[in-house]
């Protein structure tokens, strides 16, 4: 793969929600591919303490999305309680009534998902101190991340998620997941619909970016 073909798939790669298909199945040998390529994403100390949950039984996914519906609903309504979350003339600010139409949508539909995947962390960060707690979590989210590229390449589409997780022992209980596991994030798939993602709008990265010291924006000063 050129250089220029892993710049589209990283530049293409949104959060899926209106354009999903629900009534195509995933065959889990794809979910397999897709995890095998996760799996040679880095972990701290080559420790692998990985560990992947595929949900693909129609009454647990319901009971999932129930869960992150109610999540969802709930934040929904704190955040209508705080009013405007970015600047007007902000990017996000514009890009905010779609995020939150496509966002209603998945909290509405995710029932629907052939398959839900939990990507998971032997361990536990709450009483660890802010270094255990980056190795934790950095030696899952590149392999998350890896799994949702992989996907993409392959036509399906999915949506990082955590809101399950605003009261994880439900979702723990559903299906059974050891207490010394931490979940680190819900990633709902289908394949997707149409074949063109665009880049999306960001935030301009001058106003972002600190060379040597924070707030120096050229590696000159």
């Amino acid at each position: 793969m050129s250089r220029y073909e892993s710049d589209y798939i990283l530049t293409t790669t949104r959060s899926v929600r209106l354009r999903l298909d629900f009534d195509r199945p995933i065959d889990p040998t794809v979910i397999r591919e897709c995890l095998e390529i996760a799996l040679q994403a880095p972990t701290a100390s080559n420790s692998q303490q990985w560990q992947w949950l595929v949900v693909t039984d129609p009454d647990k996914i319901a009971g999932i999305a129930k869960i992150y519906r109610d999540s969802f609903e709930e934040l929904t309504q704190a955040r209508a309680d705080e009013g405007p979350r970015w600047p007007e003339g902000d990017s996000r600010s514009a890009a905010e009534p779609g995020v939150t139409r496509s966002a209603t949508y998945l909290a509405s539909e995710m029932h629907r998902c052939p398959a839900l995947v939990i990507a998971c962390i032997t361990g536990r960060v709450e009483d660890a101190g802010q270094m255990a707690q980056a190795a934790t979590y950095g030696s899952i989210i590149p392999g998350a991340w890896s799994f949702m590229l992989a996907a993409r390449s392959r036509g399906i589409g999915m949506a990082w998620t955590t809101l399950h997780l605003r009261d994880e022992s439900l979702s723990r209980d559903l299906l059974g997941i050891p207490a010394d596991v931490t979940q680190a994030v819900l990633l709902p798939m289908a394949y997707f619909s149409g074949d063109t993602f665009r880049p999306a709008p960001r935030v301009p990265l001058d106003e972002i970016i600190h060379w040597n010291h924070w707030g120096q924006r050229t590696p000159e000063g």
